[in-house]
């Protein structure tokens, strides 16, 4: 009697696990065996990514969306329930938990900041298929880009140790240094004809491809932040990363689906968009500001884990 195959998505959740695990740990050796450089050196190769790799990932598979009621509501509902968990976990920290301004601040950028794009790309092709990456990128685009630089980058002028910057200098990085977004803008605006099939295939392979680097990243923040006390794996489960796990896997989707119950079919895609892990932008937001880097690293870590755990078993039954 032949055995079953395994299923396809599975082998691909395990591909990405491998990838995921092993970048980590080339990012934490990295870190061991040249101190400071490797993390510094990581965080710049983020900061090209986001400015050279994701604007034309975000051009080829967002020009081909046809955006319904359900998609723009869907959109427009993920904006609030954000927001919301922003501020329950701004509550909790600073006024149930008493936590240090730093680690409330890195702990609001966490829940706001999502890996939609270095996680979440790889998840929906793999989940979902390739055909709804599209609709993955119009939710990072649409809320994980406005997310970062004004949530995000508010939380951190707003609580990080080092001078924060005003309103004007921020209202100025988000139209200077959002690139995907106005590669958005140009998608909506251009003609399909401008994407061919060959295009959009090659962009969803650097999608895969970038998945690494975000997380060698990860691994050499892990070792950096560690110190002279030594890195433990998994990382300490404290009350700021704890507060993350709950405003970010649990109250941000939850919310998002009791939002749309009534009023909207929210599409899948956008679900697994809101059920990502902490986003690994939230380590510059941290390191710009003077946030609790201790705090950012183990919820990137954390929620990873459990994102990707849970993927991996839906994905098994």
């Amino acid at each position: 009697m032949p055995y079953p195959r395994p299923d396809p998505r599975a082998r691909h959740l395990i591909l990405i696990i491998a990838a995921i695990v092993l970048a980590t740990a080339a990012g934490i050796a990295a870190e061991r065996r040249w101190p400071g450089r490797a993390g510094h050196d990581s965080r710049r190769a983020l900061v090209w990514i986001l400015y050279l790799v994701l604007p034309p990932v975000t051009f080829f598979n967002l020009v081909g969306v046809s955006f319904d009621a359900d998609l723009g509501g869907g959109i427009g509902l993920a904006w609030i329930a954000t927001a919301i968990a922003a501020g329950a976990v701004w509550l909790v920290g600073a006024r149930v938990l008493d936590l240090p301004r730093p680690e409330v601040g890195a702990a609001i950028a966490c829940t706001l900041v999502a890996n939609t794009a270095y996680l979440g790309y790889p998840l929906t092709i793999a989940l979902l298929g390739s055909d709804q990456l599209g609709e993955a990128v119009a939710f990072d685009v649409a809320v994980g880009a406005p997310a970062l630089l004004i949530g995000a980058f508010g939380a951190g002028a707003a609580f990080g140790t080092k001078a924060g910057v005003g309103a004007r200098q921020r209202t100025g990085a988000f139209f200077a240094r959002n690139l995907p977004l106005y590669a958005a803008i140009i998608a909506l605006l251009a003609p399909a004809s401008l994407a061919p099939d060959v295009l959009v295939e090659i962009s969803r392979v650097i999608v895969i491809a970038i998945l690494p680097v975000g997380f060698f990243a990860v691994g050499a923040a892990l070792k950096e932040d560690a110190g002279a006390a030594g890195l433990r794996l998994p990382p300490p489960l404290t009350r700021s990363t704890a507060l993350v796990i709950g405003g970010k896997l649990v109250l941000l989707p939850g919310l998002l689906c009791l939002l749309a119950l009534p009023l909207i079919e929210l599409p899948d895609t956008y679900l697994l968009m809101a059920l990502m892990p902490s986003g690994l932008n939230s380590m510059i937001v941290a390191h710009a500001y003077g946030l609790d880097l201790a705090t950012t690293a183990e919820a990137v870590t954390w929620t990873t884990a459990i994102v990707v755990a849970v993927a991996l078993a839906a994905s098994l039954l």
